[in-house]
């Protein structure tokens, strides 16, 4: 085998090692097992039995198998492309310190009155189609406008806000919930609903705890929780910021589908002390 070989076979190998990555812990792994079981049984039978109708129908079959393919895994196939889409090496500074300051004072106020709250901050993946699905406010961010939004049995109060730089621009949206059945049971559906944004966008989420006042960080559909104003402030620059500490990002996030890296400091593991409850719930 010369150099072009070698080539093949490292493309070849990077492109299923990252479709396994894309699919792991998603319902789509599942899918693709019982499929990959189903076409290598049919393969197996058709050429030890010398079986030539269903080679034949095999082989003719192969290109509609592959549409076949793109529509069954369609959802995973948006995220792997976005995910690559807002890989570090594209990513551009999306905040100020000034509005990681005004964020963290705005959580921790919701925090102290135990106020739930869920706020998606835009960075590359443009939010406009999930914003639509609440009301457009755009107006200046501030921590009276995110109180008041959030208060209890307002018309506002339940869904997401939206964050595009200084501005808040729509309220009250629907996020897509993730379904993942490895996640933990106790989790509440705004901490769900942050997970789901986040994992199809490179969006970042906020997300306050109605029943406990922990305040938790989201980002590529992993949960980060229990932070204290300065762990909070910290870790919301590296994100925002793209400070020289973000290359270690993933070594911080608290991962949900098995893995066990170390939570950033005064932050704590899904499954930690304070977790959420089912009571916490965001309406739809």
């Amino acid at each position: 085998m010369d150099w072009r070989g070698w080539i093949e076979v490292l493309i070849l190998w990077l492109g299923l090692y990252y479709a396994w990555r894309s699919l792991r812990g998603t319902r789509g792994a599942k899918v693709l097992t019982g499929l990959v079981s189903i076409l290598f049984f049919i393969v197996v039978v058709s050429g030890f039995l010398e079986l030539p109708v269903l080679g034949w129908m095999f082989r003719n079959f192969s290109t509609a198998l592959l549409f076949m393919f793109i529509v069954i895994f369609q959802p995973e196939i948006r995220r792997a492309l976005a995910a690559l889409g807002t890989n570090k090496l594209f990513a551009t500074a999306t905040g100020t310190r000034e509005i990681v300051e005004q964020l963290a004072e705005a959580a921790f106020d919701l925090s102290s009155r135990q106020f739930g709250a869920l706020i998606a901050i835009e960075r590359d993946v443009n939010l406009t189609p999930v914003g639509e699905t609440g009301q457009e406010i755009d107006c200046k961010f501030s921590r009276e406008l995110v109180t008041t939004i959030f208060f209890p049995k307002t018309p506002l109060h339940d869904g997401g806000v939206i964050l595009r730089g200084d501005r808040v621009l729509y309220a009250a949206c629907i996020f897509p919930v993730i379904q993942r059945p490895d996640l933990d049971r106790t989790l509440g559906m705004r901490h769900r609903a942050a997970m789901g944004l986040t994992d199809e966008s490179d969006a970042i989420a906020v997300v306050v705890s109605e029943e406990t006042g922990t305040v938790s960080l989201c980002h590529r559909g992993r949960l980060e929780r229990n932070f204290d104003p300065e762990s909070f402030k910290r870790r919301l620059g590296e994100l925002l910021l793209l400070d020289k500490n973000e290359k270690h990002s993933t070594t911080h996030h608290s991962s949900l589908a098995g893995e066990t890296p170390e939570p950033p400091a005064g932050a704590a593991r899904v499954g930690g002390v304070a977790q959420e409850h089912r009571s916490d719930r965001l309406a739809f």
